[in-house]
């Protein structure tokens, strides 16, 4: 926008785009993603980024092969989410020495792990983010600090060799297993009577965690 560019965003959230066409004060034209208005967009752009998230997830593929094929001749697709497979179909990663490379005449800049590029301040920004979820695991060990903080649960990716995050039980081809009831070192022995879910705990560990902490009397010691 500094140097004049028409800039585009799409997104799939009503809110956000609502959110920035605020913060822009309309210098930005927000549009919802979807492909009757993504291929006219991307067919006049010069500069192509592609910023998709899903977490735990592969990313979805936004360009196909040969929607890529008919962008005009040295566009730069800049795919943001190749840590996460890529939401180009041509994208592969490239590293910061030989960061990119050539398909069909488009210009492709697909590193892995972009923040690398500047290493200090993204570490300072990782350790801000993580360094309190370290501290708890240290001070508390693995299972109290999951049944102290139910977003630390909800992000329980792997237990005791099996997958319990949804969306990456499904990007790695596996079959996802409900962390509840998973072990009974982790959850107390008393919600796991017959291996039956209490009232109310249809799969949430943030369920499981609030249940806990509304009866900590409850708490069976569970196994060393």
């Amino acid at each position: 926008m500094g140097i004049g560019a028409r800039v585009v965003l799409l997104d799939t959230s009503i809110a956000r785009l609502k959110q920035l066409d605020n913060q822009f004060g309309g210098r930005v034209q927000c549009l919802y993603l979807n492909q009757a208005t993504l291929e006219p967009q991307v067919q006049e752009a010069h500069l192509i980024i592609g910023a998709v998230l899903i977490p735990g997830a592969a990313a979805p593929k936004l360009l196909g092969a040969a929607q890529i094929k008919r962008l005009r001749p040295g566009t730069v697709l800049v795919d943001v989410a190749i840590d996460q497979g890529g939401c180009f179909e041509t994208s592969r990663p490239t590293t910061h020495s030989n960061p990119t490379y050539m398909v069909d005449g488009i210009v492709h800049y697909c590193v892995a792990n972009m923040p690398g590029a500047v290493a200090r301040t993204s570490t300072y920004a990782l350790n801000n983010a993580t360094l309190p979820y370290v501290l708890a695991l240290a001070d508390k060990g693995y299972r109290q600090a999951l049944l102290d903080d139910p977003g630390l649960l909800e992000g329980l990716n792997i237990h005791r060799g099996k997958v319990t995050y949804e969306a990456v039980a499904t990007a790695l081809g596996y079959e996802p297993l409900d962390p509840w009831p998973l072990d009974e070192r982790l959850v107390p022995t008393h919600l796991l009577w017959h291996h039956e879910r209490p009232p109310g705990m249809r799969g949430s560990p943030q369920m499981l965690a609030e249940v806990l902490y509304r009866n900590p009397g409850r708490q069976d010691e569970a196994v060393a």
